[in-house]
């Protein structure tokens, strides 16, 4: 199996994934995109094609390869830049490191660390946005399928902090997998034509559930693992019911966790969870402490958020509501991420773990990774794209944040003639903004659900 296998696994694409180095809920085992990329096939910005693999020597079949790999070596080789780079990309133990550019795995294989892997550039090209060549075929690494028995110890807590404490002695259990799913999301599960059933596991009204998983070949094995989880927690008095679900059992839970995106989208009004701060990471070690500061810092600005998903690798997605189609709700937009950012840098954590830096926070790579180390970014950028042909203003000369929005501030919204009626929910064109762009609807039969019906018969 390939494993970096994220909640829309069953439609995501290979070359999206590549584009922003995806992880997936078992990112801290399986890895992620750029660890299991061997080989890429790529047109280059002058119009030639080449591979990029373990390079042992410079393929002369190439002159403008050859110079890339020349003019990068020497970029790296520079001690100052290794400075740079060592000292202003993320601590080591942040594993759900995206911004920019990838200079640090770069700098880690020869002939820069003589002990390190041969140099491959397919390090580079994951989480490059496609902005350094145009991918046309991978060869990727697959792992070997995970043993069959699974429990999910599912620890029900008062709070978020409560609940992130309980992730630091699950990580000392070394599991496959630590999640959090908050309130809000258990709360539209409630009534859900799709959800109900799966919620008969939750116990009274918790503040979040931490779904912890292990595996192994023995059942008794993974039970033994769930229960001294348990039991640390219990004794540490963490916690207040812990449910432990079994193999196909744990399907319930999981569904609900991979919905979360969703099913945040049911709120109704113009305020709605947005994509901002959901993909910064810091160390499992330092994220209650980062949290705590988050959730002061939300507060501070009178929102409410989400917090769900990727504890064990140290990445919450945090999603606070905001109206963006007033001017106060674009002020609180921009003023929470470069809030966050101070945030981040204080925790020395990475502004995007697996979603990419955009348009959206492409602005804020300076800030939070130092002018020095951002022109070495403009300087990559200009070895592989001197012309700027692959998709610019994505990481290099990104435009303001809240330039290329699409609703303006009190713009009046058009009225359709329709015959079905969408009144209940906002109408129609409600209806279509609540698209979190997680593309549920894409998928066959085989994978259930109920969206969407209409793509299912015709694709």
């Amino acid at each position: 199996m390939f494993g970096p296998e994220t909640s829309t696994a069953n439609r995501a694409m290979i070359g999206g994934m590549i584009g922003n180095n995806s992880c997936g809920l078992h990112s801290m085992v399986w890895g992620n995109v750029r660890d299991h990329l061997k080989e890429v096939k790529a047109i280059l910005s002058d119009g030639s094609e080449t591979v990029f693999k373990d390079a042992t020597t410079l393929e002369n079949l190439n002159p403008f390869k050859n110079k890339i790999e020349g003019e990068l070596t020497t970029l790296i080789s520079d001690s100052e830049n290794q400075e740079i780079i060592r000292s202003n990309f993320p601590k080591s133990s942040v594993k759900r490191r995206n911004t920019g550019y990838a200079l640090d795995a770069i700098l880690a294989m020869q002939p820069f660390q003589l002990d390190g892997k041969v140099l491959n550039l397919c390090s580079l090209i994951a989480g490059s946005e496609g902005t350094l060549a145009f991918v046309t075929e991978a060869k990727i690494n697959l792992i070997d399928l995970p043993p069959k028995q699974v429990a999910l110890l599912c620890i029900h807590t008062k709070s978020i902090d409560e609940a992130l404490r309980a992730n630091i002695f699950a990580l000392k259990r070394a599991p496959k997998a630590s999640e959090l799913v908050d309130k809000y999301i258990c709360d539209f599960t409630i009534g859900h034509p799709e959800y109900e059933k799966n919620r008969y596991f939750i116990v009274d009204d918790p503040a979040a559930i931490l779904m912890v998983e292990f595996m192994a070949d023995s059942l008794d094995d993974v039970l033994e693992q769930a229960t001294m989880l348990k039991a640390d927690l219990q004794t540490a008095g963490i916690g207040y019911a812990y449910p432990v679900l079994i193999n196909q059992d744990t399907k319930f839970a999981w569904d609900i966790r991979k919905a979360g995106l969703g099913l945040l989208r049911n709120i109704k009004g113009d305020a709605q969870p947005v994509n901002l701060i959901e993909d910064c990471a810091v160390a499992p070690e330092d994220l209650p402490d980062y949290i705590n500061d988050l959730e002061t810092l939300i507060a501070k600005h009178q929102v409410k958020a989400s917090y769900y998903a990727h504890a064990g690798a140290g990445e919450l997605h945090v999603e606070p509501l905001i109206n963006l189609k007033s001017k106060e709700g674009l002020m609180l937009f921009r003023r929470i991420l470069a809030e966050t950012v101070e945030l981040v840098k204080k925790y020395k954590g990475s502004l995007s773990g697996e979603h990419g830096d955009g348009r959206l926070r492409g602005e804020f790579i300076p800030a939070v990774m130092g002018i020095e180390t951002y022109r070495l970014f403009e300087q990559v950028k200009a070895i592989f794209d001197p012309q700027g042909v692959f998709n610019h203003g994505k990481i290099t000369a990104t435009p303001k944040m809240d330039t290329q929005l699409r609703v303006k501030i009190n713009q009046q919204q058009p009225q359709l003639k329709i015959i079905f009626d969408f009144s209940e929910t906002g109408g129609l064109l409600a209806m279509a903004e609540k698209c979190s762009g997680s593309g549920d609807c894409r998928k066959s039969a085989i994978s259930g659900g109920v969206m969407c019906p209409s793509y299912m018969a015709t694709r």
